[in-house]
């Protein structure tokens, strides 16, 4: 095979891949500990998915609600997540969340404060206790902001418009990664003895979504399979009840929790407060997988707008109180000619989260490749079959600090196996060169998400899952008729070409999982099997066999610890009826 030219080589002990939380905290961890990095990004740093999680990140503060403690919100977790987590992980991530979050605001996050100068935490859905704190409704931004402003002051050294399509291997472990520089077209080989991937997730192979264009498609997930990782529960997909459905380019933009943790009120088109038939005791803060899922059967029923929505009203509470603590939602609906203070708002289901990953050892970030590590949404194991409001941007900062202290703490035994070469590079390079090329990726990827919002999404079933495999083998059939080699289309085209194969074979891989998981549990409710199995409390594992497919397994998750199962018999549920 003839090779080409690798327009650039540089060497880092550390590689991570993503700037959002959970990369940044990464980074900040092994500066602290002299380690040297490379933050690369495909977004202006600064502006990751992170930026867009809105209402909070929970820690058991007992800011509000003193007997709250970090046991209580790891069994919250579970429940939540059905007993699929990974038990080990929920109580890393609930053990540490005060010191991160107060980490945080000692860097100077700007928290919302109680009268009395505390850090304020608001009610999330299916939590015992007020324990996400806020920053109005950005707290993504505010955290991302810090976090970024702290890597800049430790003068962390980043990349922007890079786009890595390899992780390279040799002798069975990593030897570092192959990118494209967007800017210069060029192709860089990134040698290192780590490589951490906090890319997100894949939310977006679903046509209707929270995620902005272009993002979570699960691009590090796909470089990480492609590398012989295993993945886990890739079934398990989180669709948040609220997201806009107007005007257009607005469909699918999240309408936060918060909403509904401030007192908003979900009505269909007979204005009937429908929640409480499905769910009496804790309403619109029910768990995400029960609202949405009565929200897709009103609108299924015919009691849906004529948006196919339901009407989610806060207008009931004060003005002065909504800017407040809404200022983010105040100033989003204004600029489509709505006053969420005076009206109510129009909302639909959307994917959201993925809690589905690369399977890890938590408190490392390890994967199932030597020198790969990973941190954030990118991974699997701490959410189950649902993910708990507010948990996830607690996941990247618990994740990103300990990923980064573990590769601190033995980056000398990686770097003596460590091994890399220029020639096997180029050659790879040249594989890459040689794969198909699309014409047109955008419209490929767009019939992809249809069919998986179609035959995957909120309400599933067997015939419906099965359906949705034979069109995705029509489809890549189809595709791959019309394909030419990259070399022939150019560099250009070598991102958005390699994103239809991965979003390809990780619908495959969603499809193919949901239909071996013959139960509902959390986000993933099948009508043919409507009840949860205790036979199903197993994890679906996912790697490549020896032709390159799928290979499916399952395992049963850890045992949970005694001080969480304690909490567990404790029986503590938050009393939504305060609200009202």
């Amino acid at each position: 095979m003839s090779r080409i030219r690798i327009d650039e080589i540089l060497e880092k002990d550390v590689l991570i891949v993503g700037a959002g939380a959970a990369g940044v905290r990464t980074a900040i961890e092994l500066q602290k500990n002299n380690i040297s990095c490379l933050i690369v990004s495909r977004r202006r740093y600064g502006d990751a998915h992170t930026w867009l999680a809105a209402g909070g990140v929970n820690a058991s503060l007992g800011s509000l609600d003193p007997e709250d403690r970090w046991q209580i919100h790891a069994a919250d977790t579970l429940r939540e997540g059905h007993y699929l987590n990974d038990a080990e992980a929920v109580a890393i991530v609930t053990s540490h969340a005060p010191e991160v979050v107060k980490e945080l605001h000692d860097w100077g996050c700007p928290f919302s404060k109680t009268p009395d100068g505390r850090i304020n935490q608001r009610y999330f859905g299916a939590q015992s206790f007020r324990r996400t704190c806020f920053a109005g409704d950005r707290t993504g931004r505010a955290i991302l902001d810090t976090l970024t402003g702290k890597a800049r002051e430790k003068k962390i050294p980043y990349r922007d418009n890079i786009a890595v399509i390899k992780i390279l291997k040799q002798n069975g472990r990593v030897s570092g990664a192959l990118a494209l520089d967007r800017t210069e077209n060029k192709v860089i080989f990134y040698k290192s003895p780590a490589v951490v991937l906090a890319t997100g997730g894949y939310a977006a192979v679903y046509s209707r979504s929270t995620s902005r264009a272009g993002e979570n498609l699960g691009d590090g997930i796909s470089l990480a399979f492609e590398a012989e990782a295993v993945l886990m529960d890739m079934e398990m997909v989180q669709f948040h009840p609220t997201a806009m459905v107007k005007p257009p380019g607005y469909e699918g933009s999240l309408v936060t929790e918060a909403v509904r943790g401030e007192g908003g009120k979900l009505f269909n088109n007979r204005m009937e407060r429908f929640i409480e038939k499905y769910s009496p005791d804790k309403m619109e803060l029910d768990a995400r997988d029960v609202v949405a899922r009565a929200i897709i059967t009103e609108i299924r029923e015919g009691r849906g707008t004529k948006e196919n929505a339901v009407y989610l009203d806060i207008s009931g509470e004060k003005a002065d109180f909504i800017k407040e603590r809404l200022p983010g939602m105040v100033e989003k609906f204004r600029e489509v000619g709505v006053d969420i203070t005076r009206e109510a708002i129009e909302a639909a289901p959307a994917s959201h989260y993925s809690m589905g990953g690369l399977q890890v050892d938590f408190g490392s970030g390890r994967t199932t490749v030597e020198g790969l590590f990973a941190a954030g949404e990118v991974t699997a194991g701490l959410h189950g079959a649902n993910r708990l409001g507010g948990n996830s941007l607690v996941e990247t900062l618990v994740s990103g600090r300990n990923t980064g202290k573990y590769i601190a703490d033995n980056l000398k035994g990686l770097k003596q196996l460590f091994a890399s070469d220029n020639g096997e590079a180029e050659d790879e390079a040249g594989m890459i060169m040689e794969e198909d090329g699309y014409d047109r990726p955008a419209d490929a990827i767009r019939k992809i998400r249809d069919i998986m919002w179609e035959h995957a999404g909120i309400i599933r079933n067997g015939e419906g899952l099965k359906k949705g495999l034979r069109e995705l083998a029509r489809l890549a059939e189809e595709l791959r008729s019309e394909a030419k080699p990259l070399r022939e289309i150019g560099p250009g085209a070598v991102e958005e070409s390699l994103g239809v194969r991965n979003v390809l074979g990780l619908s495959e891989i969603i499809l193919k999982s949901a239909l071996k998981r013959e139960e509902s549990r959390g986000a993933h409710f099948r009508e043919d099997f409507p009840d949860e199995n205790t036979e199903w409390q197993k994890n679906i594992l996912c790697k490549t066999d020896t032709e390159g497919g799928v290979l499916l397994r399952t395992r049963t998750p850890k045992s949970i610890p005694g001080e969480i199962k304690k909490a567990l018999s404790e029986n503590h549920e938050m009393d939504y009826h305060h609200l009202e």
